[in-house]
């Protein structure tokens, strides 16, 4: 997933839908890896049943484009920009979206009350806890 754009991140929180059902999950992140794959982004989302948390990494113009189509998702409700800035490296390499889902409801609502780069030390801060779906 090379690319000789600079690099961008983006890490957001948002709520689901209420009326959105929990299969709604599965379907975003299949069809979220096929086209991250093709626009070169990268990144994880985490969702504990309530919450998701995604962090996105790729050229700035692919990466505030998806952005912005999560923003008008009607699956997402109270979409909040924790982070957003460049970025030296992919932490991501090896997929185009990785998925994982978190039981402790109360590290991704504390996570999201965060800005900045407190925010992306506390999501980088629950990495190691996660096991992903590559």
């Amino acid at each position: 997933m090379n690319t000789s754009a600079p690099l961008h991140e983006i890490l957001y929180a948002s709520t689901m839908a209420a009326n959105a059902p929990l299969s709604i999950v599965a379907d975003i992140a299949a069809r979220a890896r096929i086209t991250n794959q093709s626009r070169k982004i990268t990144g994880l989302l985490v969702f504990d049943g309530m919450r998701f948390c995604q962090q996105l990494e790729g050229s700035y113009p692919e990466v505030a484009t998806l952005m912005e189509r999560i923003r008008r998702d009607p699956r997402h409700g109270q979409l909040e920009i924790l982070h957003e800035g460049p970025l030296a490296g992919r932490r991501f390499k090896r997929f185009s979206l990785g998925y994982t889902s978190h039981e402790d409801v109360d590290a991704l609502e504390r996570l999201a009350q965060l800005r900045g780069q407190a925010a992306l030390d506390a999501f980088i801060s629950l990495l190691p806890n996660f096991d992903t779906d590559l």
